[in-house]
């Protein structure tokens, strides 16, 4: 068949590949002047490609739909993508939270392997080369109109900084195609290229597409207080969000205070499973900055530090039981003067402390945009898919894979294995 793929991110390239090593004429249309932009800086430029759990915790991991996920995992789950990465030539290893990286620690390895094997796979690549609509007819999809980008001799100054302006009088191009596959990632990181325009597709094929959301992203905060604690990382805090009396978050891990709010793993995991509730409902949110130790013992430390520091003010007496940059704010949260002796402190103030210690209070305002996300929540509702092709069940021979549907995950390389799966799924079961 005649095969077109838009998008040369994780889940096209493994497309690609997969449906080139079954005879297919394969093209694989890239708005980028590169393939794999986004893949290239994951994990910090380590590229955390997978996560070496079990069906059942991956599926625990996912989010937004993880039942649409049971047929794709079917044909690859991350064990089957560890295997086959080491069977084309890359070496790896498990960290930490058994996240699979390259044993090279660079992204860039894992790139090059793609790449070598769309090229052994006999892909045909266009790079610079966005797709503008996808041509249909009555029994479905037929081919795709293309627009290749002006040469960069030609471009104007500053033109990369506007993606759309690489294509502005591109004359269109038509592929003839049996089949289509939408795979463009949704609008996280736009500074990859991301543009949405798998939505679009969607939306010009009558299929719906969910409200999408920035996911895996720092949280903005109200208190004027954390601005002062900027840069500080805190290890080994819980992090809880209610609404009324019910948990809707309670982990524990890393996070830190920047000059806008709170960033890092445990921050991220939280925007995941609550960001759509910010800003929309009430909600109560805290740190507990000693999780492993209960409000008694907590006392009777109080009582221990105070009982040495008598004569001291209370922010001089912290020093051993917070870090230096928090010592200058629990007093203000707790509403003691940081400037009162230790000898004249009541019960009640200890008790202050305590709850400021075990019950940092912070006000989310909302989430930090797009650029900073790490996936979109939201896309081409899986409602809309077979879960074992990945076929449009209204569109004959259109396909949508990886982060344009709806379905997202925590960090810790379970989104990458999305692409992977959902990929092979369809390249495995294409009719």
């Amino acid at each position: 068949m005649n095969i077109v793929i838009i998008g040369g991110g994780a889940s096209g390239m493994m497309a690609g590949i997969l449906l080139g090593e079954e005879g297919h004429r394969v093209t694989l249309v890239e708005q980028n002047e590169k393939l794999g932009k986004k893949l290239y800086i994951t994990g910090k430029g380590r590229c955390n490609f997978t996560n070496d759990c079990s069906e059942n915790e991956f599926l625990d991991a996912v989010l937004t739909n993880p039942r649409f996920m049971y047929s794709a995992l079917g044909v690859m789950n991350p064990q089957d993508t560890i295997a086959l990465f080491e069977k084309w030539g890359l070496r790896t290893k498990v960290e930490r939270g058994r996240r699979a990286f390259p044993a090279s620690d660079k992204s860039a390895d894992v790139l090059d392997m793609l790449k070598r094997k769309l090229k052994d796979a006999h892909v045909k690549v266009l790079l610079d080369t966005r797709c503008a609509r996808i041509s249909f007819d009555e029994s479905g999809v037929n081919g795709v109109y293309i627009e290749k980008a002006a040469r960069k001799a030609e471009r104007e100054a500053g033109v990369h900084r506007f993606e759309e302006e690489k294509f502005a009088g591109a004359k269109e191009t038509f592929l003839t195609a049996e089949r289509v596959i939408v795979a463009t990632g949704g609008i996280s990181y736009r500074s990859t290229g991301a543009t949405g325009d798998g939505y679009r597709f969607a939306k010009e094929a009558g299929l719906k597409v969910t409200e999408t959301r920035p996911s895996l992203v720092p949280i903005v905060c109200a208190d004027e207080y954390i601005r002062d604690m900027q840069g500080l990382s805190l290890k080994n805090v819980s992090l809880i969000v209610k609404s009324g009396k019910k948990i809707l978050f309670d982990e524990q891990g890393e996070l830190m205070f920047t000059h806008f709010g709170i960033t890092g793993p445990l921050v991220l995991s939280a925007s995941g499973r609550i960001g759509g509730l910010i800003g929309k409902k009430p909600l109560t949110s805290y740190i507990d900055l000693k999780p492993a130790v209960t409000e008694e013992m907590l006392d009777k430390r109080f009582l221990s530090v105070f009982a040495e520091n008598q004569n001291r003010t209370l922010v001089n007496a912290l020093s051993g039981i917070y870090p230096s940059g928090m010592i200058p704010v629990i007093p203000a949260a707790a509403g003691i003067s940081p400037e009162k002796r230790v000898h004249d402190l009541t019960r009640a103030d200890r008790e202050a402390l305590i709850a400021a210690t075990k019950r940092f209070p912070l006000t989310f305002t909302s989430l930090r945009g797009f650029e900073e996300a790490v996936v979109t929540q939201g896309g081409v509702s899986v409602k809309e898919i077979d879960p074992r092709t990945m076929e449009a069940k209204r569109v004959r021979g259109l396909y949508f894979t990886g982060e344009v549907l709806d379905l997202d995950a925590l960090t810790g390389g379970y989104n990458l294995q999305i692409a992977w799966s959902t990929a092979a799924a369809c390249a495995k079961n294409m009719t």
